[in-house]
């Protein structure tokens, strides 16, 4: 019979990571479909495959799932889309982003409900203070896009983020509706190329 070799501390680290790794994609799915109130930590262990207990051991419990998973999203947002890429290529990518991880773009919107809580107040205000600082920055990239002609100028810039924003996230927010109104699954290709192509023609410039 072959000897059976120990468990080195490289494989234990790449197990102990993996194991990390399936806890945290269970957590997107349980708080995407459940949000955090209705999340327990039960039901992701069971979607993990995991002992229950390994949550707290690695992350502290529910409270530090939800932090750990903010921070993820926090460095995909910030590189969603490349700081000169154009109108029509920034909603492709923000549409690729959110109808490609449709877990990750449920938790936002249960986020947006205020239901995914923060450890104390001083946290959850530093966090809308940088949010309020994201989307200024948005509206004046739109105000400039406006100015350059590649967005129309005939709503205000504000608004016109906001449709954006709106056209975005409702395969994710409202599937039912998407699915009556358009005749379509809402998260297929199809779904996908028809709101890329409208939203473009809604909000673009002036054409050549």
């Amino acid at each position: 019979m072959p000897t059976r070799r120990a468990p080195q501390p490289e494989d234990r680290g790449k197990a102990a990571e993996q194991t990390r790794e399936r806890i945290l994609d269970a957590a997107v799915a349980e708080f995407g479909a459940k949000g955090y109130a209705g999340a327990r930590t039960a039901g992701i262990a069971a979607r993990a495959g995991v002992n229950q207990q390994l949550i707290s051991y690695y992350f502290g419990g529910k409270q530090g799932l939800l932090e750990e998973l903010r921070r993820r999203w926090q460095r995909v947002e910030s590189s969603i889309a490349a700081p000169d890429a154009s109108f029509d290529e920034s909603i492709g990518a923000y549409l690729d982003a959110t109808l490609d991880r449709p877990d990750w773009a449920r938790l936002a919107v249960w986020q947006a409900l205020g239901d995914c809580p923060f450890t104390d107040a001083e946290e959850g205000e530093r966090h809308a203070e940088a949010q309020r600082s994201r989307l200024a920055a948005s509206v004046e990239k739109m105000r400039l896009r406006q100015q350059a002609g590649e967005v129309t100028d005939a709503i205000e810039p504000e608004f016109a983020l906001l449709v954006a924003y709106a056209v975005i996230f409702a395969p994710i927010a409202m599937p039912q509706f998407v699915r009556d109104i358009l005749g379509d699954d809402p998260l297929a290709p199809e779904t996908r190329q028809r709101l890329h192509r409208q939203l473009t023609r809604l909000l673009g410039g002036a054409e050549e």
